[in-house]
């Protein structure tokens, strides 16, 4: 089995908490990603795992063993880097092979592991090369590689992906995903980019400030965030939200913007009676607001007018940015929807996907 588990660990770096008394169970075989904005712990996390930071409290195991104190080399664990850090006087194959070397692994046994791994990743014909001849996805391939012949219980990888360019990284990210597929092996990976976190894992765990917001699966987090981080972190482009007040009138319990008043649809009524009268904090995502008069049929309506600020034009859709009084707010709308800067465009948003935190604690009340 090859389960990590994360019990109550805390990393300190002098009066820096780095990571907070974080607890994950990662079941074996399972793609978890920690994913985050810069320095809100992740990455310490993964070099805790993979012994490269001493933990200051709680207990990491693999299986059902404490590596807490357990040299790396020992804790049966590969990791590939953002940096490649391959040796640039090797060739592709003596890169690969290095860590297989040193264990004293047997040659016949090194050069079948090699020679499966490259075939793997398509990278067979540059064996021969040295670093500098290859482009940035096939190192990228290459430290991989090296990982995949350890034949290791986990694999980290640390955001592996950030230094390629924007077309190379949609590809190797669906590469990694058939890898995982086909090694059947725990895969621990590090990101901050959450399209990557989304088209990747079994299951995302954010992280903000060292300590763990929200672990679930990719679309419970995107249809269910438990605070306004988590909301607005999960989803491209990010939530839109509103300070709002819930006002009742004839029995109907309504979001007032002051320059907007949105009807809460029935379903979410029971939740949010308490708050009635009371500033919360509304979100929709840019892609529950629609323009007229190309909306969905089957969503809960509410309208609204704003005025358009810009337009992006991306080919199946257009990203519009929205300005009702002094609030700016995107929408995703149909290529086919009109409106210039400077129009007043009627919107109709879908208030059965609408979002409601409480404003003080920043939590999920509906």
């Amino acid at each position: 089995m090859a389960n990590v588990t994360y019990d109550h660990v805390t990393k300190e770096f002098g009066e820096v908490v780095a990571v907070n008394d974080m607890s994950i169970e990662v079941q074996d075989k399972e793609f978890l990603v920690l994913v985050g904005p810069s320095g809100c712990g992740k990455t310490t996390a993964l070099r805790l795992l993979a012994g490269l930071e001493e933990i200051t409290e709680g207990n990491i195991y693999i299986g059902d063993r404490i590596v807490n104190d357990v040299a790396p080399k020992d804790r049966d664990i590969a990791m590939v880097f953002q940096s490649y850090a391959l040796y640039p006087h090797m060739s592709v194959y003596d890169n690969m092979a290095f860590g297989l070397k040193l264990r004293k692994t047997p040659k016949a046994d090194i050069d079948r592991r090699v020679k499966d791994a490259a075939d793997m990743l398509g990278i067979g014909q540059l064996l021969d090369r040295k670093p500098k001849q290859l482009s940035g996805g096939q190192r990228q391939r290459v430290a991989v590689g090296r990982a995949i012949v350890r034949e290791p219980r986990v694999f980290l990888l640390d955001e592996p992906l950030s230094n390629l360019d924007a077309k190379l990284r949609v590809q190797t990210r669906a590469e990694l995903s058939k890898l995982h597929l086909r090694l059947g092996t725990t895969f621990i990976y590090v990101t901050h980019d959450q399209v990557e976190a989304m088209t990747m894992a079994t299951r995302i765990a954010v992280m903000k400030d060292g300590i763990l917001q929200q672990l679930d699966t990719p679309q419970i987090l995107y249809d269910s965030p438990g605070n306004i981080f988590v909301a607005g972190f999960i989803g491209s482009p990010s939530m839109n939200f509103f300070d709002v007040t819930l006002v009742e009138s004839d029995g109907r319990l309504f979001a007032d913007g002051g320059t907007f008043r949105l009807e809460m649809p029935e379903h979410k009524i029971a939740a949010l009676l308490p708050y009635k009268g009371k500033e919360v904090i509304a979100g929709i995502r840019p892609e529950d607001i629609h323009a007229k008069p190309y909306t969905p049929a089957d969503i809960i309506e509410a309208n609204m007018k704003a005025e358009v600020e810009v337009t992006e034009l991306m080919g199946n859709e257009i990203f519009v940015y929205l300005l009702t009084g002094k609030k700016s707010f995107i929408a995703r709308v149909d290529p086919r929807a009109s409106g210039r800067p400077g129009d007043r465009i009627e919107l109709a948003l879908n208030m059965a996907n609408v979002h409601v935190f409480d404003r003080d604690t920043e939590t999920t009340i509906v």
